[in-house]
C-alpha cells in the first residue's frame, strides 16, 4: 500500500526543526543590508513573510567573507552581524515561523563589488569583463573555514537553519562545473575532485553548528550552459552528499548568475529596468548588449519539476522543489510525487500572504505575472513593482 501524500499545510519537520507547514520562502536577495548587517527593513520584510504563513523564511545571500560578496549591499557574516540576526530571528519566531539564512561565496561574481574575481581556474568573465584568478590551495582552505565560521554565527544569532549556496555560478558551483574548473590538483578533474569543496564545506558546517540546526544545500541540477554542470553529474554529487549524511535536505535549482541568470528565473528579461538601475555606462552597455547576456526562456509552472524527478528517483533524503511554483495544485502535486517541501520566491514577493490564503481555501493561484521587474529592484529594496496595485 502506498503512503498517503502529506498535507503541505500541516506541521512537519525539517531535520531537527519543527515547522508549521512545508512551504519555504525561497532566498530572494532583499537588497536591504547596505551596511552589511541586518536592517530594520530586512526585519520588516521577513516579518511580513512570516505573518503571511510560510513555514520557514530564508534570509538571502549572506556572504561568508567580505571578498565573497556578490553585490555591494550584502550582509557579511562577521561578529557584528550576530545581534541583528538574533533580533530578526526573534521577530520571525514571534509570528510562528522558522528562519534560515543562505550563506555563500560569490567567487567570480564578486568582481561587481570591486573585489578580485576568483574562481577554481582562470577564465574570461563577461560579467566582470576581465580574466579571473584561480585560487591557491591555502585560499580554498580559508573558504572552508569561512563557511564554518559564518554558519556558527547564524546559529549564535538564533536561527533555525542554514542554507549553503552550492549553485548559481557562485564559487562552489564554479568548482562543480567541468567548464569552469580546469584544475589538475585534488580540487579539479574528476567529478569526485570537483565535488570535494562542496562536500568539505557541508561537513565542516555541520560540525560547526551541531545537531540542533537544520543544514540544507541549494544545488544546481543544471547550469543551463553548454559544457557546464548538468543532471548526469549533479545527481551523482547529490548521492555523494546524501551518503556523507550531513544535510537535512537539498533544494534543487539551476542557472548561473555568472553565465545564464534567466535559466533560473524564466519569463521576460527586464533589460530596460536593469539598465535604469545601473550606473550610466553599465546601463548603456545593458541596453546595447543585454539581449545577448540575458537569454529568455518561456515561463511554465514548476519548470524544474522534470529535472527534479530524476533526483527524487535517485535519492531517499528530503528534497525541496523550487522553480515557478504559483498554484495550490502544484504544491499538492509536489507532495504526491514525494518532495518533502516546496520553495516559493516571486509569488510571495507579489503576495506575502499567499500561503495563508491558500491554506484557507480562498486562493489557488498567485497574481505574479513573471515580468521579473523585481530583479531590477535589488539595489533599493527588492519588491514586486505591481504589489501596490489593487487585487
Amino acid at each position: 500500500m502506498s503512503t498517503p501524500a502529506p498535507d503541505a499545510f500541516a506541521p512537519a519537520r525539517l531535520g531537527p526543526v519543527a515547522v508549521r507547514n512545508r512551504i519555504v520562502k525561497a532566498a530572494t536577495f532583499e537588497g536591504m543590508t547596505a551596511k552589511h548587517v541586518v536592517s530594520d527593513e530586512l526585519i520588516a520584510f521577513h516579518k511580513e513573510m512570516a505573518q503571511g504563513g510560510v513555514g520557514m523564511t530564508t534570509v538571502a545571500y549572506c556572504a561568508v567573507s567580505a571578498e565573497g560578496c556578490g553585490t555591494p549591499n550584502e550582509m557579511i557574516l562577521t561578529d557584528d552581524a550576530v545581534p541583528g540576526l538574533q533580533k530578526l530571528a526573534d521577530v520571525v519566531h514571534a509570528e510562528g515561523a522558522a528562519v534560515s539564512a543562505q550563506i555563500g561565496h560569490a567567487g567570480a561574481v564578486a568582481a561587481s563589488t570591486g573585489y578580485p574575481a576568483v574562481s577554481p581556474s582562470p577564465f574570461f568573465s563577461m560579467l566582470a569583463m576581465k580574466r579571473t584568478r584561480g585560487l591557491e590551495g591555502y585560499e580554498i582552505d580559508k573558504v572552508i573555514v569561512d563557511f564554518a565560521s559564518a554558519a556558527k554565527r547564524i546559529k549564535d544569532g538564533g536561527f533555525d537553519a542554514v542554507e549553503l549556496h552550492l549553485g548559481h555560478g557562485y564559487l562552489i558551483s564554479e568548482f562543480l562545473s567541468p567548464k569552469l574548473n580546469r584544475r589538475t590538483d585534488e580540487w579539479g578533474g574528476s567529478l569526485e575532485n570537483r565535488a570535494r569543496l562542496a562536500r568539505e564545506v557541508v561537513k565542516r558546517v555541520r560540525d560547526a553548528v551541531g545537531p540542533d540546526l537544520a543544514v540544507t544545500a541549494k544545488m544546481n541540477m543544471s547550469d543551463g550552459v553548454r559544457g557546464g554542470f548538468w543532471i548526469k553529474e549533479s545527481v551523482e554529487v547529490a548521492r555523494m552528499l546524501e551518503a556523507d549524511g550531513a544535510l537535512d535536505a537539498i533544494e534543487l535549482t539551476g542557472g548561473s548568475s555568472l553565465e545564464n541568470s534567466m535559466y533560473l528565473f524564466r519569463g521576460e528579461a527586464p533589460i530596460e529596468e536593469l539598465a535604469a538601475s545601473m550606473p550610466k555606462a553599465v546601463g548603456l552597455g545593458l541596453k546595447l548588449f543585454g539581449r545577448f547576456i540575458f537569454k529568455e526562456y518561456p515561463f511554465e509552472e514548476a519548470y524544474f519539476l522534470r529535472y527534479a524527478r530524476q533526483f527524487r528517483e535517485a535519492l531517499s533524503m528530503p528534497l525541496i522543489l523550487l522553480g515557478g511554483i504559483n498554484q495550490r495544485k502544484t504544491i499538492d502535486q509536489a507532495m504526491t510525487e514525494g518532495f518533502e517541501f516546496v520553495a516559493m520566491g516571486r509569488a510571495l514577493l507579489r503576495e506575502p500572504d499567499l500561503v495563508n490564503r491558500m491554506a484557507q481555501g480562498v486562493a489557488s493561484d498567485s497574481l505574479c505575472v513573471h515580468c521579473n521587474k523585481c530583479m531590477a529592484t535589488i539595489y533599493r529594496g527588492t519588491h514586486c513593482v505591481l504589489a501596490s496595485d489593487p487585487r
